[in-house]
């Protein structure tokens, strides 16, 4: 496939700074763990991405170490898994790049973890399901679905990173599932993480893996395959922003909250102006789990309509303004957005988190300023 360079664990640290590769593959049995922790470390602070793929590991791996079990051989896994990495590699690159050529001031690449907002889809019934929801919970979001209808549903309404398949099913519904999944482009490069069985070599899907063990094990090593899709999750959102010239959040998909401001204060103009409806929703997450304003920003982004905007706002709320919506109209697209926010999980005790709410319509002495006013002391009303 490439060139290729080989490298003991005594000079692996040494030949990555050397060579300059575009990969590492390293061949874990009888590997020392001190020495592929070191690489990895070095390996993570590398720019741009630097894909490093972990065979046949027998150990939990670090969080940048995407695992690879080759099940007898087939080394068209390793392909698969290689090409899809350096796909994230190259946009990563792509990023770098059109950022270093005059972009708008107020885009950066995020430096934090990208896991640290991911969202995992956990599909189970069986007893593992609390321990492994727990295990997952503790390293980025999760939303749990007790059947494969309602997996899909999840899949359609938000942003997922990865999904991991516990015990509870038949190998004919699991193979249904995944085949569905592999031939359909907006899933096929989606982790996808068994707990138990077989894989079939039918499956055309690069980061597709069995991970058995306890839960800890299986959600660390699940992780860097789930971090791998945030990141290129992350620098799509990133080249979007730059291409709207500043205009949108890299973080959410959503405004800017300069950007927001303008627009709001244009679409309040011409309301009055030329009658119709606005009306505007407020989002106020509770403030212990910092996921779950990202998390429910792009969901909002993903789910709201395309006449409509929104910002997170400086202080953790996020609000969307509905163009041409009544009262009535807002509050029920408000329930549905707060709905889907409602299945995702975030730490230890798997705490829920739904949004509160607060909804206003535009009236005829009305200002943007205004509006905005009553959106927050609405909320602090009702708090009271």
């Amino acid at each position: 496939m490439f060139p290729l360079v080989d490298a003991d664990s005594s000079n692996a640290v040494r030949a990555v700074g050397d060579v300059q590769p575009a990969a590492v593959v390293v061949d874990m049995p009888g590997t020392d763990n001190a020495r592929f922790e070191a690489l990895a470390e070095r390996i993570a602070a590398r720019k741009p991405y630097l894909p490093l793929i972990a065979v046949e590991p027998e150990v939990s791996l670090p969080p940048n170490a995407l695992p690879l079990a080759l099940h007898g051989g087939n080394y068209d896994r390793l392909s698969l898994r290689l090409r899809a990495a350096l796909r994230v590699r190259a946009l990563n690159a792509t990023a770098l790049r059109r950022l270093a050529n005059e972009p708008p001031a107020a885009i950066r690449l995020l430096e934090n973890d990208p896991a640290l907002h991911a969202t995992v889809l956990l599909i189970g019934r069986g007893g593992a399901y609390p321990a492994l929801s727990v295990a997952i919970g503790e390293r980025t979001g999760v939303v749990g679905a007790f059947s494969i209808e309602a997996a899909a549903s999840h899949l359609a309404n938000r942003d997922i990173n990865g999904i991991v398949i516990g015990e509870g099913f038949t190998t004919r519904v699991v193979d249904a599932f995944l085949t569905v999944l592999s031939e359909d482009a907006r899933f096929r490069n989606l982790p996808v993480v068994l707990t138990s069985g077989e894989l079939a070599p039918a499956y055309e899907m690069p980061n597709l893996e069995i991970i058995t063990g306890d839960p800890a094990h299986v959600a660390a090593n699940a992780l860097p395959l789930i971090r791998q899709h945030a990141l290129e999750a992350q620098l799509g959102r990133t080249l979007r922003a730059i291409e709207a010239k500043g205009l949108l959040d890299p973080q959410t998909g959503l405004l800017t909250p300069g950007a927001f401001d303008r627009d709001f204060a244009s679409a309040v103009g011409q309301t009055l102006a030329h009658g119709g409806g606005l009306s505007a929703a407020r989002f106020v997450f509770d403030p212990q789990y910092g996921r779950a304003r990202i998390d429910g920003a792009r969901i909002i982004s993903r789910l709201m309509r395309k006449m409509d905007f929104g910002a997170l706002r400086q202080d953790g709320s996020v609000i969307v303004v509905f163009s041409d919506t009544d009262l009535r109209n807002a509050h029920a697209i408000a329930r549905r957005l707060s709905a889907v926010m409602r299945h995702t999980s975030h730490g230890r005790r798997g705490a829920r988190t739904e949004p509160a709410v607060t909804v206003a319509a535009l009236g005829p002495r009305d200002s943007a300023k205004s509006l905005l006013a009553r959106l927050y002391a609405d909320a602090q009303r009702a708090v009271s």
